[in-house]
């Protein structure tokens, strides 16, 4: 897929582990795949080629990824292996914040993609840590070994990348409960009219554009809930922060588009971009988590990357000479 800006998506989806896992069905009538997609850490996507390949079955019964779920049933999910591919090690210089035998912590720059996808191998996070690191956690597969979870291609800043499963099971567990923390920063379109808020929107796949994430209706889509406070006021622009109650494939930029304040320089979600920044204003500054062997609680800080801060600068600067 050309448009990387899709191919690694926000810090959205928590990798799984290969393994087999049992759900127990607690709703009525609706589609498996769908059902799936909800409740585990897939994709739709994904969950419709585990069907096409026999990895599903609902009470011991190969479906389709239409077929109907019922209250009470069993799904048992046999998550193949990825298909062996050789990710090529790469010698690119890493922006370090915290290592040691079980994660590493690395503020990623804007124009980097996290993992190999088709159409886009080289130039990505994952090379660049195996140009680093000897071994990762093997549970993301062969091509997110230690990814846990995502920032989009031109999103900047912090990650946590696991070294062993032991690291890989604990982090998927802190995101799945929502107590890792993660705060954005961003510039965004107009004047927002609350200083503080919370969206809560639901998002899908937009089925019109393929590329792109949408709010839904209820029951259509996955529960999303974005939080915002304002920090400074600009001509035409706001700079916010944001935190993630939930993280999904392209939440806040959709979410901010939603409400009528696209980030800034976003090509999928802002019509245009008057400050010339050829990516969205996005920077995803703080990041928290429980370490995964010691107990310890961790917190990191990453600033502004240059273009950004010269960016805030120059807006700083016009709003003082009003």
């Amino acid at each position: 897929m050309e448009n990387t800006n899709d191919v690694t998506v926000d810090d959205e989806d928590i990798v799984q582990e290969a393994d087999v896992m049992t759900f127990h069905v607690e709703v009525s009538g609706e589609r498996i795949d769908r059902y799936l997609a909800e409740v585990g850490s897939w994709s739709r996507a994904q969950v419709q080629q585990f069907i096409e390949g026999g990895h599903i079955t609902l009470n011991g019964k190969v479906v389709r990824a239409s077929s109907k779920v019922t209250k009470d049933q069993q799904i048992i999910v046999h998550v193949p292996p990825l298909a062996t591919i050789d990710v090529i090690p790469e010698d690119i210089p890493l922006d370090i914040y915290y290592e040691d035998e079980d994660v590493i912590v690395v503020n990623k720059p804007r124009g980097m993609v996290v993992h190999p996808a088709p159409g886009h191998m080289r130039n990505t996070l994952v090379g660049a840590l195996l140009g680093h690191i000897e071994h990762l956690s093997g549970i993301g597969g062969a091509l997110r070994p230690g990814i846990v979870h995502r920032i989009d291609k031109d999103t900047s800043g912090l990650l946590v990348v696991a070294k062993t499963d032991l690291a890989h099971h604990s982090l998927s567990n802190q995101f799945k409960e929502h107590s890792v923390i993660r705060l954005y920063e961003a510039i965004v379109h107009g004047h927002l009219s609350s200083s503080t808020g919370m969206i809560d929107a639901p998002l899908a796949r937009d089925p019109h554009k393929r590329q792109q994430m949408a709010v839904m209706p209820d029951g259509y889509g996955k529960r999303a809930i974005t939080h915002f406070q304002v920090i400074d006021s600009y001509i035409n622009y706001t700079h916010v922060r944001l935190r993630l109650e939930t993280g999904r494939t392209h939440q806040i930029r959709v979410h901010m588009a939603y409400i009528g304040h696209p980030v800034a320089g976003d090509p999928l979600y802002a019509s245009r971009d008057p400050l010339g920044l050829s990516g969205q204003a996005l920077h995803a500054k703080t990041l928290g988590f429980i370490h995964p062997r010691s107990g310890q609680e961790l917190l990191f800080h990453a600033p502004w990357p240059p273009i950004l801060e010269a960016t805030v600068a120059d807006l700083t600067r016009r709003k003082a000479s009003l």
